[in-house]
């Protein structure tokens, strides 16, 4: 049963934002509809309601089956465009995240061969079919894309959008914060570094003597969570690993054991499990250099200096954070943190994207008020020391005009689209040849204009 339940949410991994279509080749290649020059089969719409049926849906099946059918109607609909502008989607432009998708189907899954019993399919063919899906999707976003190019929101349009909103349904918004802060990283850590590649090299001379490495992963790893596996990580692409693990793993044969490595995330020496295509299976030991004791203090006492000066108004915070700070992403900003989302570098963060030392140094402090220096990890999960200052706060508060525009700005932008897209499909299917099987003109969606 568990085993069963993990692959069902692999199939949802697989499929995520689009419909899955896992042509089965046993079915008769039965048309369902006909949407311009693309065709729905019957054993592609069967096969992704067995698909949603595995994964726990429990909607009845003609309800299920008529909603997944009006999904690829609408989906042809875009395709059949595509192809009338032109708009081409390219293997390349949705390579990467094929590779990230099967790959994480397969450490899900445990292994290629629970894949494959699951799909009744190689893996060849597994991807085969993922691809054309995800092909498709993208097909479908650029056309979107290009229905919407013009479409913006002014702020009287905002205003509408918002005033036309039931006060009970409008947004609870979390507390918010904006932060400034100097990091430090640990004094001396270059001696720091050496002890932990010595301590690597130590441990490589006893695998390279026989001893198991699966086991020395258990006892020295500091990667708790695949220590727990033997440092075992499952496939990976190059794209997914550190670029100077990567080059280390993709350069081993079966069974070897690299030179130490030193990454963003401290050092490793690396063991290729094994290799397939353009992913690799590794495992690895990991050691990051330890702070001492009294390196701990050189950086508490270097932060509580500057931050009593700050205080003092003899330095301004932004000027320390610019001459001091290691923290490369806010130095240069003076300290100022941003959201490490790379689509969303923003500001105003809550509570919940920091660390727990981070969380609770923020949560204690008044607005314009320093913290007292403390250790904590960076980005990468390496030691280092901070003092923060909270520069302004926004309580949790239902969405109003003033504090969240923003967010209130993208909700009346992506309802304009929907509306957008919603004309676009009716006029688009005035314009159409549409057939339609007998046995699915029983849906009720069909009777706004898609029977002719």
């Amino acid at each position: 049963m568990k085993r069963t339940k993990v692959l069902c949410i692999i199939v949802l991994s697989l499929f995520t934002g689009g419909i899955s279509i896992l042509k089965s080749q046993s079915l008769v290649e039965a048309t369902s509809a006909i949407v311009g020059n693309e065709v729905i089969y019957l054993s592609d719409l069967e096969a992704t309601i067995s698909d949603l049926r595995r994964s726990g849906n429990k909607t009845p099946i003609e309800e299920l089956r008529c909603n997944v059918f009006q999904e690829m109607l609408i989906s042809k609909l875009f395709i059949d465009q595509a192809r009338i502008d032109s708009i081409e989607v390219t293997e390349d432009m949705i390579e990467g995240e094929l590779n990230m998708r099967m790959n994480d189907a397969i450490r899900r899954a445990g292994s290629e061969e629970t894949l494959m019993e699951y799909f009744k399919k190689s893996m060849l063919e597994i991807r085969r079919d993922i691809r054309k899906t995800m092909l498709e999707q993208e097909v479908v976003r650029e056309v979107q894309s290009k229905i919407a190019e013009n479409l913006k929101m002014t702020p009287s349009g905002v205003k509408r959008f918002y005033n036309a909103l039931n006060s009970d349904s409008l947004p609870v918004i979390p507390a918010r914060y904006e932060i400034r802060l100097i990091q430090l990283d640990p004094p001396s850590n270059e001696d720091n570094k050496a002890e932990a590649r010595q301590k690597l090299l130590d441990i490589r001379s006893q695998i390279l003597e026989g001893k198991s490495f699966y086991t020395l992963a258990i006892l020295y790893s500091e990667d708790k969570e695949s220590a727990k596996n033997g440092g075992e990580i499952g496939y990976m692409t190059r794209g997914e690993l550190d670029k100077e693990y990567a080059n280390a793993a993709f350069s081993l044969t079966k069974n070897t054991v690299s030179k130490v490595v030193e990454s963003k995330f401290g050092f490793h020496i690396i063991q290729l499990i094994d290799r397939r295509g353009e992913m690799v299976n590794t495992r690895h030991i990991l050691i990051r250099p330890q702070v001492k004791p009294d390196q701990a203090q050189k950086a508490f006492s270097k932060l509580d200096s500057l931050a009593r000066l700050i205080r003092k108004d003899s330095l301004k915070f932004e000027d320390a954070a610019l001459r001091f700070s290691t923290h490369k992403d806010s130095r240069i900003n003076g300290g100022k943190l941003v959201s490490p989302n790379p689509s969303d570098r923003v500001s105003w963060l809550t509570l919940e994207e920091l660390n727990t030392e981070m969380y609770m140094k923020v949560r204690e402090l008044k607005v314009g008020e320093i913290s007292d220096p403390f250790k904590t990890t960076d980005e990468d999960n390496n030691p280092v020391f901070r003092i923060v200052r909270l520069e302004n706060e926004i309580p949790a508060h239902k969405a109003n005009l003033k504090d969240d525009y923003q967010i209130l700005y993208d909700a009346a932008l992506m309802e304009q689209r929907q509306k957008k897209y919603d004309d676009w499909i009716q006029d688009k299917i005035k314009i159409t040849y549409i057939r339609i099987s007998e046995e699915y003109k029983s849906c009720d969606f069909l009777q706004k204009g898609w029977l002719k």
